[in-house]
């Protein structure tokens, strides 16, 4: 049977800023009393030293947007850093963009038709027969689905595909005033742009992906919203996101792991988990009861990068694939909206 394997992967960031950078130069002066006692407070505390911004608000200010022009802006960001990802991911694969018979594209940051998909399907030099698939507004786990639809396809039709998350979260800035949630705060403290893309081929040298599997609490769907306004998409972020993962977070990773003959968490050797902010790290450490360090891609991810929603479980990824240490077992985990949690087993082909 063919196993799907990822190959190779491409980042593509823009230029990024120091978070207490971000704070002076811009966050501040847009807070008054408490308010900005709180919100410095969530900046100091949100685990993130650097963070990316295709539209950098210490250049322009795009709070009082409509939602039109955003979108009009996400295109002329998105394309660019998305076609980089995907050449990086296919010169380190050794392939060519015709080669490719499945383009997968997840993005929950900007709509346009003819999509991204598309778009960057024709400048890239794909074939006129490679099927596209646009997954949209599924937040930060979908890079695990869309992982999950490339290695069907490989598997089933003995081609190489290519996954592809963009997210220029930048875009979202929302306007000030008496109406700023605290939710909305941390999202502003926490997010970040990035583009990264995946090839999966069958068979070959990398890490073969040998389980996607999934667990929704649906009962806490209002607890993660991704809404559209007309001053762009706004996020809405509950405090209690941490404990419904407490309760899950087992219930997905342990049985999915013991179907792969691991028992125990220490035979894991790598952990690629969406660092969604501090306190989820924290809890899936110790639901999980993880080894020391376990994390410290994931944080470190989370420091140097911020939160790119789907794009930033494959930044961890990248680091550990980077690593000297060799991994033959990585678990992934991405959290979002549902709440939804999704996990993937990979094993080292060489």
């Amino acid at each position: 049977m063919v196993v799907p394997v990822i190959a190779a992967l491409g980042r593509a960031q823009p230029p990024s800023a120091d978070q207490g950078e971000l704070w002076e130069g811009f966050f501040a002066e847009r807070f008054a009393g408490p308010q900005r006692t709180f919100a410095q407070r969530i900046f100091a505390n949100s685990g993130v030293t650097r963070r990316c911004a295709a539209v950098s608000p210490l250049i322009e200010d795009v709070s009082d947007w409509p939602t039109s022009r955003r979108m009009q802006r996400y295109m002329v960001e998105a394309v660019p850093l998305g076609k980089d990802a995907v050449s990086r991911a296919l010169a380190s694969a050794g392939l060519r963009a015709d080669e490719i018979g499945m383009f997968i594209v997840c993005s929950c940051t900007g709509y346009a038709t003819p999509g991204l998909d598309l778009i960057l399907a024709r400048d890239l030099g794909m074939a006129p027969d490679t099927q596209r698939l646009f997954i949209g507004h599924m937040g930060c786990y979908a890079a695990l689905p869309g992982l999950r639809a490339a290695a069907d396809y490989v598997r089933v039709h003995q081609r190489p595909a290519v996954l592809l998350c963009a997210e220029i979260t930048s875009l979202h800035i929302q306007p000030f005033g008496a109406r700023m949630t605290a939710e909305q705060i941390v999202s502003h403290a926490l997010f970040s742009d990035a583009a990264v893309a995946v090839v999966c081929t069958p068979g070959g040298t990398g890490y073969a992906v040998q389980s996607v599997e999934s667990l929704t609490d649906a009962s806490t769907a209002d607890y993660m919203t991704w809404d559209l306004t007309d001053t762009g998409f706004r996020m809405s972020l509950s405090v209690k996101v941490p404990d419904v993962l407490a309760e899950n977070v087992r219930h997905l990773v342990m049985p999915t792991l013991a179907g792969h003959g691991i028992t125990d968490v220490r035979h894991v050797d790598g952990w690629a988990v969406h660092p969604g902010g501090p306190r989820i790290l924290t809890v899936v450490e110790q639901q999980l009861s993880l080894p020391p360090n376990a994390l410290t891609p994931s944080r470190r991810t989370l420091a140097d990068d911020g939160n790119c929603s789907s794009a930033t479980v494959l930044l961890v990824l990248d680091r550990l694939m980077r690593s000297p240490q060799p991994m033959r077992q990585v678990a992934m985990l991405a959290f979002g909206p549902g709440l939804t949690l999704y996990s993937a087993n990979l094993a080292s082909t060489s």
